[in-house]
């Protein structure tokens, strides 16, 4: 584990149990949400913090400004305390860890759903449906598109991948085929 992944958890810990306090759990993730993709996909946010002659105060009163009504005072704190640490590189761990405990503490899977078209809501539920059964956790699904897969579906689950794509059907068979005539 990356010393960052280690810092990463020891803040998503701290804010996990602030969030618990004040009863706004699934509202931090979002939170969290909104700082990751300020500090890490408006490239011009990112080269200000990032900037090394640019105080930290200067960069507080940014971000401040930025995330004003946008996340609560927990989540503000965590951003203040990691800013001037220097740790504005950890965020996405932080989101990352984060989801991970509460999905722990709440009983929520997060799958990550790949196929070759986007999946409706009734789709998606129906594939939530079926891996709440497998997991015995509710699952919340993201579906990504992802057009070298031939058909069928792939789904990741934490560290498990389930692999129902036709690519990855065939990529099984052709295995089986290749063990049986190495005999």
């Amino acid at each position: 584990m990356s010393r960052d992944t280690v810092v990463a958890k020891r803040y998503a810990k701290a804010l996990y149990s602030a969030a618990v306090d004040k009863g706004i759990t699934l509202e931090v993730e979002e939170q969290l949400k909104t700082v990751v993709e300020v500090l890490h996909f408006d490239p011009e946010v990112k080269r200000f913090i990032l900037a090394p002659r640019i105080s930290q105060s200067d960069k507080l009163n940014v971000l401040r400004t930025a995330l004003q009504d946008k996340v609560s005072e927990a989540v503000m704190n965590t951003v203040e305390l990691l800013v001037e640490r220097g740790r504005t590189d950890i965020f996405a761990d932080l989101l990352e860890t984060y989801v991970k405990i509460e999905g722990d503490a709440l009983g929520i899977g997060d799958a990550t759903v790949y196929s070759t078209y986007s999946l409706s809501q009734e789709e998606q539920d129906s594939v939530a449906a079926e891996f709440s059964q497998l997991t015995s956790r509710k699952i919340r699904v993201t579906n990504v598109v992802d057009k070298s897969l031939l058909g069928g579906l792939k789904v990741i689950i934490g560290d498990t991948l389930y692999d129902g794509s036709l690519a990855g059907k065939l990529e099984r068979l052709e295995k089986s085929f290749n063990d049986k005539h190495r005999r």
